[in-house]
């Protein structure tokens, strides 16, 4: 297959290598700096850098860059996609993308079906790409109105040849409802704890448990701030009973309640372990 992966960050890195290193598909790169292209060709990361006129013969194109970008570069280039190109993004909400892509492709003939690879690191460019990066993960599809089977079956089959262990179809409703659980509250939560003022004088006094839960406060803010604003009703209701199973923790705690502290520490540790199949 003709690969056409656009936007060579981390993950349009690590797929781009992953790609070339575990299976025979010939990929192409676009990137905005053509100084990143000209590194990935060097390496080996891609066989060749793409332009505009790359999408004619791609059998599929990997959209890795900002969602508004994503949105912008699909509706100017409509013209340059083949038919039977499968277009598909690694955004992390699917609400709005999915929605402006499904009109902008159904307007014009195309097929788009997002996924979300459940990949990544605190670093966010080039440099930190990693062809290992999905190994072991999931990647969720997201059929968008304008997918069919097909694209669905593309989709999963590439993922699963690159090192990804599980793939789930899902919604976009229910993509983003999950992912503010699972993605974006840790986040928030992370950025929080590490406001502490004990914060810079944690050395010494840390294990795995800070580093557990501040790794990812490295957080690229400006990507962030898009994706918790985007997803802001789901994201805001998973803070909601976050700060009041926080509250409840801290009134027991403050009135030395033992016994309902034990139970509840009991409850969450239940809840974790019978979870815990893969995390």
């Amino acid at each position: 297959m003709r690969i056409v992966i656009v936007g060579l960050g981390i993950i349009g890195g690590s797929l781009a290598k992953a790609f070339t290193k575990y299976t025979k598909h010939h990929v192409i790169g676009i990137n905005r700096t053509q100084a990143t292209a000209e590194l990935a060709l060097s390496e080996g990361a891609i066989h060749e850098i793409g332009t505009k006129e790359s999408l004619k013969t791609a059998d599929v194109v990997y959209m890795c860059t900002y969602p508004q970008h994503i949105i912008n570069y699909v509706e100017e280039n409509a013209e340059y996609f083949g038919k039977n190109c499968i277009i598909t993004d690694v955004c992390g909400i699917k609400r709005g993308i999915c929605s402006s892509l499904a009109e902008i492709c159904k307007k014009n003939g195309l097929t788009f079906c997002g996924s979300h690879p459940m990949a990544g690191k605190e670093q966010f460019s080039y440099s930190a790409s990693d062809p290992e990066l999905f190994k072991g993960a999931s990647y969720i599809v997201v059929p968008c109105g304008v997918s069919d089977e097909n694209a669905v079956k593309t989709l999963s089959n590439l993922a699963l040849e690159i090192g990804f262990e599980r793939i789930r179809v899902s919604n976009p409703e229910e993509h983003d409802r999950m992912i503010a659980f699972t993605s974006q509250l840790p986040h928030v939560l992370a950025c929080a704890y590490v406001k502490s003022p004990c914060c810079p004088n944690h050395v010494g006094f840390s294990a795995g448990s800070y580093r557990d839960v501040s790794r990812v406060a490295a957080i690229n803010e400006n990507l962030w701030t898009d994706l918790f604003i985007d997803n802001k009703e789901p994201l805001c209701a998973e803070l909601d009973v976050l700060i009041q199973n926080l509250q409840l923790f801290r009134e027991l705690i403050n009135s030395s309640n033992d016994s309902e502290l034990k139970k509840q520490l009991e409850q969450s540790r239940i809840i974790k372990q019978s979870s815990s199949s893969f995390f």
